[in-house]
């Protein structure tokens, strides 16, 4: 996907308050409703998406995608006048994520979910705050430097996510065969193939950069670059036809961008040592995401 196609939907700062303003001035409705009365937000969060959403060596949820949301716990403290609102933090996996958001169980998703139009059938989503290229880790041993190399072998991905459904149709258009196993997070797909029960590991670029600084042995594996299976953004995920809390959403997390706060949070996570082993993912900005930096938006893939 080119730059322009994600600069779409554009997210005007002052516009999202004027309409959460106008939308405080009613009754509070869904998410908003739950908060006021309940007292209370439920975040959910991955256990091991590095280093968007993840445990800490306290077994605290940290990660970029945490500080985002965090920002918008403080708007909802500050519009609704609750600065003891509680934040209770539920774990969710690729597969339950969407469900338990549906079902009242989490409020909002903060990990590292791809925003697709598939997807927004179910949910809704906030401005995207990062953008992946969808490929593969491999030993470097192993020989495997393109995805067609992958062809006759097992690769491991995670259920519940996009790679599912793009590594069956790269099977089908470019003729080439391959055997799936899945791990109920990334540490443990990424461990399938650290143990050489796959030759392969398939999934978004930066939690493949997380689990390889992580590993035992970081310097034995590579990212395949030299293609990519898809470009997709990222974001929170909400509730659908929640217009007031997406208001919010889309005002907090558009502000954080318009003021260029979101640099120093993607430094803290993406070119700085980060927790629990004090490993930098060297992950410069590419232009997609700063485009997306640029142009607050919710387009999905």
């Amino acid at each position: 996907m080119k730059c322009a196609k994600l600069a779409g939907s554009l997210i005007a700062v002052g516009i999202m308050a004027t309409g959460f303003s106008a939308a405080q001035a009613q009754d509070l409705t869904g998410t908003l409703k739950k908060i006021k009365e309940t007292g209370s937000i439920t975040i959910g969060y991955r256990e091991s998406s590095i280093p968007f959403s993840y445990l800490d060596d306290q077994q605290k949820p940290i990660g970029y995608a945490i500080d985002l949301c965090n920002k918008i716990v403080d708007t909802v403290k500050a519009d609704l006048k609750m600065p003891n609102l509680k934040v209770a933090m539920q774990p969710v996996t690729s597969s339950n994520r969407i469900p338990l958001l549906q079902n009242g169980t989490i409020d909002l998703e903060c990990g590292s979910t791809t925003n697709s139009v598939q997807r927004q059938q179910q949910v809704s989503f906030g401005p995207s705050y990062f953008v992946i290229n969808v490929t593969a880790a491999v030993k470097k041993s192993s020989n495997i430097n393109t995805i067609a190399d992958l062809n006759g072998k097992t690769i491991s991905t995670t259920s519940g996510t996009t790679s599912v459904p793009l590594i069956k149709g790269y099977e089908k258009t470019k003729n080439t065969e391959v055997r799936e196993i899945y791990g109920k997070d990334h540490a443990e797909a990424f461990l399938l193939m650290a143990d050489d029960r796959a030759a392969a590991f398939i999934m978004d670029d930066i939690l493949l950069a997380g689990q390889i600084a992580n590993s035992k042995k970081p310097a034995d594996y590579k990212i395949l670059t030299a293609e990519s299976l898809r470009q997709e953004p990222y974001s929170m995920m909400l509730r659908k036809d929640d217009p007031q809390f997406k208001a919010l959403v889309d005002k907090s997390i558009g502000a954080v961008m318009k003021s260029g706060d979101i640099n120093k949070i993607y430094a803290k996570w993406f070119t700085s040592p980060i927790p629990p082993k004090n490993l930098n993912l060297n992950f410069p900005m590419t232009a997609p995401i700063q485009e997306a930096f640029k142009n607050p938006n919710d387009k999905g893939v």
